[in-house]
């Protein structure tokens, strides 16, 4: 097997090395040493490349004669092929390496450095990574952190980035390889800026890392600086940059963003007006006049805005169909509809340097929060539209034309809840519903041939699942002379892969739409997962077509028990929809497969999600992996439908029909590179082994399977009984376990257990919990409720769901305790953070922080849909005089929401601001402060809204006109909210208030925890009545 492993190597080298000034397209599964072939092949061609050109030196000097002379100098090949003329050092080409993430550049860094190579190395990352001054980092917007950094870079006043000249030759910069963390490590010990220092190390770098989107955006790679002339780049994990090059070239135009860059002008005027008057007035009393940071005309700013207005006037006079599909037009469009509003590409030069000016200036002013990202997103969308230079001379339309081949414009009504930020009389305030204003690209070659021109060497994609090759080399619309499809290295004994088409009782398992949500499927499903988790050894992946489908298994196999069968076999972990938790649920499910004298875990997951791409679940992390469907694109999308109806005009048009993808095909061929990325996580090297379910009818059929990888199809089967499964892979697992040869552990994870693999071993030496959190995050992230929304709420007879009120109190601790909690808002930020400092291990604590992100997750989803509830509590009579208690607990949940969305930096700063309000009351500096927080992405927008209850009453109308203004939601405010709490209550009392009671009848899924219990459920039942 070593020997076969060799053998795909050097075939892969090979074909690397092959790409001498020309493109190449190379897939080869996991496993086969894929990147170090790419790194120890492109760097030793560097090197060779490096090696003639001093031959060529040496015998210049010696008058011809070989130095050699047993070996020719043209034995050590040429600069360029072909080339016989002098070569120059500077001729040497760089190589840039990029991959999708940069955890995904960090492994391979890592791999990098266990080569014998010591190429002089930069990764570049954003300022997000690699910041390290206090106030810019402590921004939690990177639109903001961008600007700022900007504006104290150039007035010389950060002086982390005044010491990168002279620190960036010092030696463990210049000679060790160094990843993001390094650098940032680095960075901090010489007081120098990690971010400037990368982009310093990058002139003298061999060898560059980045996110691919770094070098597929021609914004990004204008912001960055990158030259491409004469490089050899690399795009690993190349699967996705079909759709980075797309996404790279497109936008969506919303009202808002036109609303509150208007807006943003606004501001800027009045600024501009105010100094004006200043000046004058300064003038006659001969008082030194107010300064200004923008040298801008107060007339061309009003011509910026009126071109906006133009603009948003010109795209709501489109007319939509009534059936609300909206409207496509050509690509060609776009030009004919930002010319109304004098947008060109004879004006676009002046309209940017203006905009750049306007956005440094508001971005890095400081007082009140003012959104630029509007004004940037206009910025951004003009650069995309006019990208392609016009030489003088010639004509536009004809470039436009080209444009248009590759682009569609498509109108629709706006859906989201984000209103118009302004009161303006030039805005059309009239209008109910704003259009969006999409300009979508459909062709991966456009971005393609925008690197090509660039002047790079040579183009390499490379990864496990490309296939087929042919239809991605024509979409690419660049020629590929080199191509490999690799086999993998693994023999027959190491993998089982097997069609399910039915479950143990007998149903058809199917996820097809309009049988996905059925009774019998989930069941059948279920039941299928129970069996099975019962036969694979250690880690088991599962794996959905997307989050509402998991949602809904989870749910109704919780309700009817199969859940907790699952979960008695392998504890059940859950792919959380946000980034935040991930970590923590990873490395539970790690810590769990390795605890010695255990049945392994299981981890549930979306395809496309965070667990299908770029994580190891090899060894014993990922014995097993079960696909539950096709994650098809939604089909009636209308991005999803016109990319369809371009490749089958392409089809038609192009006279290589052969060649190009269907719509059709295309469709089936996402859903399959996404099942395919699913299966990869399981055989990892060549001594690994595992099975593959394929738990769907559909892939029964012919065409399905083959799109399956090369190395999973000579082993598929497909079972028309299930007990012949069971038993298949029960031998398998016997066999296998027998065979192969036990993972080797690194020498200081042996204490871990005896499933560590050595890239286990990493990713656990790279989490950024200590090993004394790691039992937490294993109670905490066996809580299904906190991960699925549908689970986030009990059901009651008549379909009501669980109120938000219930989910606290069922989780609250007896009541004998309530005396000791928070009475208001700073008492509860000191009560929780001695809680989580001195109760991190208790079950209590672990399960109030799952059901504190349960809420947040809720709400956020129901921002997200755009939904409109009108929240109405209902108290329990019985519990009448409690309410306080419900208030302390509001205090604890909201304390700790904030605390898990902001770094601990901000939360910091965000408990200081609290501290300085009660003691100052100054709403105006709580409000400025809050907003860099919360408004300047739309998912924290309820954080905002949700601290009005800790607003003293005399501020709660001046708070709700704030959040309108910021995030385009009230507060709910009436004028009843701005009587003092005393005299409310003294009103309340000498009346009578009518109470209801409800009682839910459903439980929680809490792995038997005691104080989840239905008594202590009954005990503390609220209700909120959505309406």
């Amino acid at each position: 097997m070593a020997g076969r492993n060799r053998k795909e190597g050097f075939l892969l080298m090979e074909q690397i090395i092959t790409c001498k000034g020309v493109n190449g397209v190379l897939e080869s599964p996991t496993g086969t040493g894929k990147t170090l072939c790419l790194l120890c092949a492109t760097l030793a061609w560097r090197q060779h490349f490096k090696d003639s050109i001093t031959a060529r030196k040496i015998q210049e000097r010696m008058h011809g004669a070989e130095m050699f002379p047993d070996r020719p100098t043209a034995d050590w090949g040429s600069g360029e092929p072909g080339a016989q003329g002098s070569a120059y050092y500077s001729d040497i080409p760089k190589i840039i390496y990029a991959s999708r993430t940069h955890s995904q550049l960090t492994q391979v860094i890592s791999e990098l450095k266990q080569t014998m190579y010591r190429p002089k190395v930069s990764v570049l990352g954003s300022r997000e990574q690699l910041c390290i001054h206090p106030d810019v980092k402590k921004q939690e917007n990177n639109h903001v952190k961008v600007h700022m950094c900007r504006s104290k870079v150039s007035t010389r006043s950060c002086h982390y980035y005044n010491n990168v000249e002279e620190k960036s030759t010092e030696k463990d910069l210049t000679t060790h390889i160094l990843d993001i963390e390094d650098l940032v490590k680095n960075g901090t010990k010489h007081r120098a800026c990690p971010y400037y220092l990368s982009r310093s190390l990058k002139q003298q770098a061999d060898i560059i890392f980045m996110p691919y989107n770094y070098l597929l955006d021609q914004k990004s790679r204008k912001a960055h600086n990158i030259d491409l002339k004469g490089t050899v780049v690399i795009f690993d994990e190349a699967h996705n940059v079909e759709r980075m090059c797309e996404e790279s070239a497109s936008f969506d135009l919303t009202p808002y963003d036109l609303a509150s860059g208007i807006e943003a002008l606004d501001l800027v005027i009045n600024e501009l007006t105010d100094n004006l008057e200043q000046k004058h007035i300064s003038a006659q009393f001969n008082m030194e006049a107010p300064s200004s940071s923008l040298n801008v005309e107060l007339e061309d700013l009003a011509k910026v805005k009126g071109a906006l207005l133009q603009l948003e006037n010109s795209i709501d006079a489109i007319t939509l169909p009534a059936n609300g599909n909206g409207v496509t037009k050509d690509g060609s469009y776009i030009f004919e509809l930002f010319a109304t509003a004098g947008i060109t590409y004879e004006t676009k030069t002046g309209l940017l340097e203006l905009l750049d000016q306007i956005i440094q200036h508001v971005g890095g002013s400081s007082g009140v929060f003012t959104n630029t990202l509007g004004l940037q997103k206009l910025s951004d969308i003009i650069q995309i539209i006019y990208n392609i230079e016009v030489p003088e001379g010639s004509a536009a339309p004809t470039k436009n034309l080209q444009v248009s081949k590759s682009y569609k414009v498509h109108i629709h009504l706006d859906n989201s809840q984000k209103k118009k930020p302004r009161g303006d009389i030039w805005s059309n305030s009239r209008k109910q519903g704003g259009k969006v204003l999409s300009y979508w690209c459909f062709s991966p070659g456009y971005t393609m041939h925008d690197l090509v021109k660039q002047g790079v060497r040579s183009i390499i994609l490379t990864s496990g699942t490309l296939c087929p090759l042919t239809s991605f080399t024509m979409e690419m619309q660049i020629p590929f002379p080199v191509t490999l499809e690799n086999p993998h290295v693994i023999e027959k004994h190491q993998i089982w892969v097997g069609v399910v088409p039915q479950g143990p009782d007998g149903a058809q398992l199917s996820s097809a739409f309009d049988r996905r949500f059925s009774t019998d499927y989930l069941s059948s499903l279920g039941k299928t997962i129970g069996n099975i988790a019962r036969v694979v050894p250690h880690g088991l992946l599962v794996f959905f077509p997307s989050y509402p489908v998991m949602d809904k298994s989870l749910e109704f196999w919780k309700e009817n028990g199969l859940s907790s069968r699952i979960d008695d076999v392998k504890p059940m972990f859950v792919e959380p929809r946000g980034k935040g938790m991930f970590t923590e649920i990873i490395d539970a499910f790690y810590e769990r497969i390795q605890a010695p004298k255990n049945s392994g875990a299981s981890f549930f997951a979306v395809c496309r999600g965070k667990a299908s791409e770029g994580l190891d679940f090899a060894d014993c992390n990922g014995r097993g992996v079960i696909i539950t469907g096709l994650p098809f694109p939604p089909r009636m999308d209308p991005r999803v439908i016109l990319k369809m109806q371009f490749l089958d005009e392409m089809r038609r048009t192009q006279g290589a029909a052969e060649k190009y993808l269907s719509g059709q095909e295309w469709y089936r061929q996402q859903a399959s590179r996404a099942v395919n990325q699913a299966i990869g996580r399981v055989i990892r090297h060549r001594q690994d082994y595992g099975a593959i379910f394929l738990c769907d009818h559909r892939f029964s059929k012919s065409d399905a399977r083959a799109q399956l990888p090369s190395w999973v199809r000579p082993y598929t089967r497909i079972y028309d009984n299930f007990g012949h499964i069971i038993r298949d892979v029960s031998q398998f697992f016997r066999v296998a376990q027998k065979i192969m040869p036990p993972p080797v552990s690194k020498a200081t994870q042996k204490d871990k257990g005896p499933c560590v693999s050595t890239s286990d071993s990493e990713l656990a030496s790279n989490s950024s919990f200590a090993a004394s959190r790691i039992r937490e995050n294993l109670k905490k992230a066996k809580m299904l409720d906190s991960h699925v929304p549908s689970l986030k709420r009990k059901r009651e007879e008549g379909g009501r769901m669980e109120t938000q009120s219930d989910f606290c109190e069922g989780y609250e601790e007896n009541t004998d305790v309530v005396a000791r909690r928070p009475a208001g808002l700073l008492d509860a930020l000191d009560h929780s953070e001695k809680r989580l400092q001195g109760e991190q291990s208790s079950d209590e604590k672990i399960t109030r922080l799952s059901t504190l992100s349960l809420q947040y997750d809720k709400r956020l989803s129901e921002e997200n849909r755009g939904s409109k509830k009108k929240i109405k509590i209902v108290q329990n009579k019985a519990l009448e005089g409690g309410s306080p208690n419900k208030k302390m607990s509001s205090a604890s949940m909201f304390m700790l929401s904030v605390k898990q969305c902001l770094s601990q930096e901000s939360y910091n700063l965000f408990t200081m601001a609290l501290t300085e309000y009660k003691k100052s009351d100054d709403l105006k500096s709580l409000i400025t402060k809050l907003c860099t927080f919360f408004c300047h992405e739309p998912g924290k927008h309820v954080l905002m809204r949700g601290f009005y209850q800790f607003i003293r009453p005399h501020h709660k109308k001046e708070f709700d006109s704030a959040c309108k203004k910021f995030t385009g939601m009230g507060c709910g405010y009436k004028p009843e909210h701005s009587i003092p709490r005393v005299e409310r209550e003294r009103a309340q009392a000498s009346s009578d208030s009518k109470v209801t009671f409800s009682e839910s009848s459903s439980e929680h899924l809490n792995h038997g925890e005691g104080h989840l219990s239905s008594e202590s459920l009954k005990a503390n039942n609220y209700m909120l009545h959505l309406q």
